[in-house]
């Protein structure tokens, strides 16, 4: 049989009912209502200091710390992420999930207490352990609860609360500054984290864990090696020999992990040729341009629009990326998963393209339409990654397998957005660099497309194959 009926087959045995949990609607809402706030806070926790660290960091002091309150949430949160997908693998879903959560609340309430901007960022550190226990399990926890045709609707949810956080955010942050004080910023996540534990008690997994011994060695490993290779995204003395550094413990950790009976990301998931591929593409699709939204609203502002005119424009991401979440599901099943990739390579080359067409008259209607079809190209690629990255993988693996995509992710897209701020700071003059980060996510795009092509040439060969074995 070739691997392209062994994937299909894979996915549509996946389909079938015995591998969806079998609850209620009643309790499957409120499972849902559980992870989609759980992701909220989280998703605000990443951009509401964007606006209102400043005056933080002006009440507390300390600014030479200004980087890492926000390299400290990002890293941790980076690095636990496939250590929380074994650990769901290992234990279970739910109750790793709500340690997370616990976590992620006890980070919130000292962040709220912090007296200088040092307390802030190990306080803040400890917010993104709970982050990177937490943001996973939407997505996992999604996988065991509904069908693949079902799950392109849910990740369609899931993006449309990143695209609120990112929206309400400046404006809850500049409220709570203005009216009760900064520390809100943090405390007003205490609440809903209790709720969503509250509605988590409905859950009652399907899934059945087996428990094991856990690789403390080879987490450290690569906990270690992650941090060393992503301090090459902040502002730190020697940062070329610590990335060095990184690289040599990771390939420590793979050569542990190779032996050791129960590792933290099992060699079979990084053996499995479609998985791997699956992470490389969205490796270099966050590396080649979601950080674009990053610089695309400073775009705007230079013009003279407003913080919330500039922001708006992202609703055009969020709006392509549910366009194409929501039909993902059934797509993969009609089409299958090369085709796709590659179409959503196409899309994000074209976007890369329009976005060098961008020029210092250029209106909101205008960019909100280029961010439009970069939506589409990331709500396709991220959503068949997420679902594909589950139902290729053994019942075991499917956690660890999720978080292995979105480790991926958040690597692309600290060492894109470090790509492209580079590129600004060194030219000349503010537009001069918007140029160069556009036309070098103009390119990355284009090699992403390149890199996704040969799937076709597979696609075709295995129904090639299929048909010869037919007659």
């Amino acid at each position: 049989m070739t691997q392209h009926r062994q994937d299909a087959a894979t996915l549509a045995a996946d389909g079938g009912s015995g591998s969806v949990a079998r609850v209620s609607r009643l309790q499957r809402a409120a499972i849902l209502t559980s992870i989609v706030l759980a992701m909220l806070v989280g998703a605000m926790d990443t951009t509401i200091l964007n606006t209102t660290m400043p005056r933080i960091a002006a009440a507390l002091g300390g600014h030479e710390w200004y980087a890492w309150t926000f390299a400290s949430y990002m890293i941790f949160s980076t690095v636990l992420a496939p250590v929380a997908g074994r650990l769901a693998d290992l234990f279970g879903r739910k109750r790793v999930f709500a340690v997370g959560l616990i976590v992620f609340l006890a980070g919130s309430a000292l962040c709220g207490w912090a007296g200088s901007m040092l307390q802030l960022v190990f306080f803040r550190a400890i917010q993104g352990i709970g982050a990177g226990l937490v943001l996973p399990f939407p997505a996992i926890i999604a996988g065991d609860l509904f069908t693949i045709e079902k799950r392109g609707q849910i990740q369609a949810l899931f993006n449309a609360m990143w695209g609120i956080a990112g929206l309400i955010a400046p404006f809850l942050g500049g409220l709570f500054l203005e009216t009760i004080g900064w520390r809100w910023i943090f405390w007003v996540n205490i609440p809903v984290c209790l709720i969503s534990l509250l509605f988590l008690l409905a859950y009652r997994e399907a899934y059945r864990p087996r428990p094991s011994r856990v690789d403390g060695v080879g987490a450290a490993l690569f906990a270690a090696g992650i941090v060393l290779v992503l301090l090459v995204t902040v502002e730190v003395p020697y940062r070329a020999p610590l990335a060095a550094a990184g690289l040599v413990l990771l390939a420590l950790f793979f050569l542990y992990e190779r032996r050791h009976p129960s590792p933290i990301i099992p060699m079979s998931l990084l053996k499995n040729r479609p998985i791997r591929w699956i992470s490389l593409n969205a490796f270099l699709t966050y590396v080649a341009l979601f950080g674009a939204s990053s610089y695309v609203p400073m775009f705007l502002q230079h013009q003279g629009y407003s913080v919330f005119a500039s922001g708006a424009v992202l609703l055009g991401m969020t709006a392509g990326w549910m366009l194409c979440s929501v039909p993902a599901g059934k797509w993969i099943l009609k089409y299958g998963y090369p085709r796709l990739f590659v179409a959503g390579s196409s899309i994000l080359a074209a976007g890369g393209a329009l976005l060098t067409l961008l020029r210092e008259s250029t209106g909101p209607l205008a960019v909100a339409a280029v961010m439009l079809v970069l939506g589409l190209a990331f709500g396709l690629i991220s959503t068949v990654g997420i679902i594909c990255s589950q139902m290729l993988a053994g019942p075991h693996e499917k956690g660890v397998s999720t978080s292995l995509q979105l480790l991926c992710r958040n690597i692309g897209t600290a060492i894109g957005v470090t790509v492209m701020g580079a590129l600004f700071n060194g030219a000349p003059g503010p537009y001069e660099g918007f140029s160069r980060l556009f036309a070098y996510g103009a390119a990355a795009g284009v090699f992403t497309l390149l890199m996704a092509l040969p799937l076709l040439r597979k696609s075709a060969q295995g129904h090639a194959a299929q048909a010869e074995a037919e007659r």
